[in-house]
């Protein structure tokens, strides 16, 4: 349905294509005040790579760049402890300083109660952002079809005028060999502030737009990146989040024929630790809901929406169901959001026992 290209003659069910940042946590404290930090690896488009490899047990790899010294290394040690490949990694050289080019650093602490997440990124000039048209060889990636799916988003695209180029380059190779291509808007203001704001991110996402299989995006991701716009986008309740969305979805999909799956996930903020949470998707020109997760309890919400992307990609690509798709999606996103760092602990297990209604008692 969404790839040509058959899974046993592919060494990669997935390529993602995004920028990797060392996340430097200070666990309960504040980043303004704290004296030590746990180290973990994270990245909107990497995360779903690495999601699908640890728990759906796929076989992705990464494209990105690093730059060679002892932080980058760190973040590939990271990225390996993941089990995803790392052979499309473009090292850069360390000029000492890091006026050339440096591995981007991103402080987040997670919030809680009334006291909100917060993410400080420290990422310019960094070796993703600088790469280039040219530098990956996507014939050899998708030609010898060495992987059957790409994924990558808005904010890969948002690093750059040579990303953004290296993105619309990446989905238009693996359109030409008949690769599957996903994409997260996943639009960040911070990000697009200095590259056009929203004209930029409209004219960039424009032209990806059409060659995408399975958009992944809120209503406010559709709104700022491709211009859509629907009533109800205020709305703080899950049924009237899901209207503004199914209004949106029916608006993309007859600007953009080509999108065989639109998803998302569903949250209402009660606190920084309390949220309902669920998921919603169009496929086939049908729409499908997960559970809801009332008063689903947060420990770490970064990487809650990547743990929906790779669940849900997961259910599309192997299981072919939307309705497991959108079920797999929220509840793995629900379980990433359970414990510290970007990227999920679970197990494929604990997703379908989550998916199927099962709960929290002890297993023994």
């Amino acid at each position: 349905m969404f790839s040509s290209i058959k899974k046993e003659s592919c060494e990669f069910d997935l390529i993602s294509l995004g920028e990797v940042m060392l996340r430097l946590d200070p666990g309960e404290g504040r980043v303004r005040s704290a004296r030590q930090f746990r180290a973990w690896e994270g990245g909107g488009e990497y995360n779903v790579a690495r999601g699908l490899r640890r728990c759906f047990q796929l076989r992705t790899a990464l494209a990105s760049a690093f730059v060679q010294n002892d932080v980058g290394f760190l973040l590939e040690d990271l990225i390996l402890q993941g089990g995803v490949d790392t052979r499309f990694v473009k090292w850069l050289p360390f000029d000492g300083v890091g006026r050339a080019a440096r591995n981007a650093l991103n402080f987040t602490e997670r919030g809680f109660g009334v006291r909100g997440a917060i993410g400080c990124s420290d990422r310019g000039h960094s070796a993703a952002s600088l790469l280039k048209p040219g530098d990956i060889d996507w014939e050899d990636i998708f030609g010898k079809k060495r992987a059957r799916w790409l994924h990558t988003g808005g904010i890969f695209a948002a690093l750059s005028p040579t990303s953004a180029q290296v993105a619309l380059e990446a989905v238009k190779a693996a359109k030409k060999h008949g690769a599957a291509v996903s994409y997260d808007l996943n639009y960040r203001p911070s990000l697009w502030k200095s590259a056009g704001g929203l004209q930029g991110a409209r004219e960039i996402n424009r032209a990806i737009a059409p060659f995408v299989d399975v958009m992944i995006g809120n209503e406010e991701d559709f709104t700022a990146c491709l211009g859509l716009e629907v009533e109800g986008l205020d709305a703080q309740i899950s049924h009237i989040e899901t209207d503004a969305f199914k209004r949106m979805i029916e608006k993309a999909v007859v600007q953009y024929p080509n999108f065989k799956a639109v998803g998302n996930t569903l949250r209402t903020v009660k606190t920084a630790t309390r949220n309902d949470w669920g998921a919603i998707a169009w496929c086939g020109g049908k729409f499908y809901e997960s559970k809801k997760y009332t008063d689903l309890e947060i420990l770490d919400r970064v990487g809650g929406g990547d743990g929906f992307g790779s669940g849900f990609l997961y259910g599309l690509m192997r299981l072919q169901d939307p309705q497991l798709a959108v079920e797999y999606g929220a509840a793995h996103g629900a379980l990433a959001m359970t414990t510290p760092g970007d990227t999920s602990t679970a197990r494929l297990g604990e997703v379908e026992k989550l998916a199927a209604g099962g709960g929290a008692r002890v297993d023994r």
